[in-house]
């Protein structure tokens, strides 16, 4: 009887110590880069704005080229280690009077 307790509780001490080793992954932390685009900010995005305006609502832009002075590029994106778990990116285009003309947002999330 004795043995047959101590074969059992050497089992159940071994389930549980395998079963145990998937939970001692290392903590992995969420890397968030870019700029953060809310939905609220993108909702108060009107025609017209100037680039002032837009720059308060939404920071500075990423992506501003001196080639393309008339365009502004947001990009954010949550990582988990390896796995990319979202992204967002908007475009900001702008008239020849610097005011906003149209913009385009394209989100990407992975569940």
């Amino acid at each position: 009887m004795k043995q047959l307790t101590k074969a059992f509780l050497i089992i159940i001490l071994s389930l549980g110590g395998i079963s145990s080793c998937s939970s001692l992954a290392p903590f992995k932390v969420a890397v968030l880069q870019g700029n953060i685009i809310e939905d609220e900010d993108v909702a108060q995005l009107v025609k017209g704005l100037t680039k002032d305006q837009v720059q308060y609502l939404l920071g500075t832009p990423l992506l501003n080229s001196p080639i393309h002075q008339n365009r502004w590029d947001y990009f954010y994106s949550v990582k988990v280690g390896e796995t990319v778990v979202g992204e967002k990116k908007l475009s900001l285009s702008f008239d020849n009077s610097e005011k906003l003309d149209n913009w385009v947002l394209e989100e990407t999330s992975i569940e």
